[in-house]
């Protein structure tokens, strides 16, 4: 495998290198296609181990694929015949950050890195507290703002620090990680522009077209950086490449309406998230995408989404709410709000007349809620404090 700069083309050899250090674009992986063979397995890390960056991927802890259904009653409501729902909330920590995890970690780790920072709204840090045990000398130092605390869930181990930062956006919260990184020689592991991160991402999708009949038209997923989606594209690339499936599915990229600086910007046909575009202080019901300001990612997400002829969609709550409803009446599936959101994307564009009936469509589940746990394990809290963060009197 090489890692490439994407605009220069710069390889980076060794180290973790989520930027190019002569031009600041994003690194990506690329793999010696002609020499990949996908392999027998029903473990999707063995069976796609040569599309994942691992030395070892045989050393990750077995799995296997997360339940594809194919949704009937729900198709029939929508107009639809052949609508697939990818159920991530199976996987260990209930969501699609569970396999993203499980890669980045053992990427990370193989690349030198023994201590970094993160922050989320809460499934991504989940899913690296729940499985950074597996690297006994790897600590991850998370940071959540306030909001989403409650939505970081894992058992309390010496491995994980958690600092909780009050009155933080989730964007506040991100570029601190990133300061503290900087202040005391962590590394911050750069969230949509981590390749591992990515790359795990993507295994959603290179199992649903094992499992799904036939071509797939369309990929759905609600978004807030649109790592998920950005890997599912690439892994499809890769597929087509291998002569593994027949075409590239359109890419239909869904956020909520009270937060959806992607979907304003690409209405607007502007190749970049200008100001007026993003949300300083983000609300509404599908928390897990609230991203007010995804300025670094957008431009990579709209360059795949128009070359997929896909599209960007907004919803409401009540839209959400319906949604979430019918999956659990419809097709017995229960899912946060924010993989409703994408349920409630397709819906819009099926009213719309966007999407034939006979379309071959995947819906990615992103996750479930996860039960509360109470209060958040060993969290040390943060507040604004002369223009910085401070710990909390």
């Amino acid at each position: 495998m090489q890692h490439l700069c994407l605009n220069c083309q710069t390889e980076y050899p060794t180290g973790f290198h989520p930027f190019c250090d002569s031009c600041g674009c994003m690194v990506d992986v690329t793999y010696p296609l002609d020499q990949v063979q996908l392999v027998d397995s029903s473990d999707p890390y063995i069976r796609f181990a040569g599309l994942l960056p691992l030395e070892a991927p045989a050393n990750l802890p077995p799995a296997t694929y997360s339940p594809l259904l194919h949704a009937r009653r729900l198709g029939q409501k929508l107009g639809l015949n052949a609508v697939y729902l990818k159920d991530e909330t199976a996987l260990p920590t209930g969501t699609t950050k569970d396999r993203m995890a499980a890669v980045a970690l053992a990427y990370l780790h193989q690349h030198g890195v023994r201590a970094f920072t993160c922050s989320s709204t809460g499934n991504s840090s989940t899913a690296f507290a729940y499985r950074v045990p597996a690297y006994p000398d790897m600590h991850v130092y998370i940071f959540t703002a306030e909001k989403f605390v409650s939505r970081v869930q894992y058992s309390d181990h010496a491995q994980v620090t958690h600092f909780g930062m009050k009155k933080a956006s989730f964007v506040q919260a991100a570029e601190y990680a990133a300061q503290y990184a900087r202040e005391h020689q962590l590394i911050s592991e750069a969230g949509f522009f981590n390749p591992g991160r990515r790359e795990g991402l993507k295994l959603a999708f290179l199992e649903a077209c094992d499992q799904v009949p036939a071509p797939i038209d369309w990929y759905v997923q609600a978004v807030s950086s649109a790592m998920g989606v950005y890997g599912a594209y690439k892994g499809a690339q890769e597929l087509y490449q291998l002569n593994h499936i027949k075409q590239l599915p359109r890419l239909l990229c869904v956020q909520q309406a009270s937060c959806a600086p992607m979907v304003r910007a690409f209405a607007e046909n502007s190749d970049i998230i200008r100001p007026e575009h993003r949300i300083a202080q983000p609300s509404g019901i599908a928390e897990a995408i609230l991203r007010g300001d995804p300025s670094r990612a957008y431009p990579h997400i709209r360059r795949i989404v128009m070359q997929s002829g896909g599209t960007f969609v907004a919803v409401g709550e009540a839209e959400i709410r319906a949604a979430r409803e019918d999956c659990m009446t419809l097709e017995g599936v229960s899912i946060c709000f924010s993989a409703a959101a994408s349920v409630a994307g397709l819906a819009a564009l099926a009213n719309a007349g966007a999407i034939a009936p006979d379309a071959v469509i995947v819906v990615n589940l992103t996750g479930s809620d996860r039960p509360s746990t109470g209060e958040t394990a060993n969290i040390q809290w943060l507040e604004p404090r002369h223009g910085g963060w401070a710990p909390s009197s």
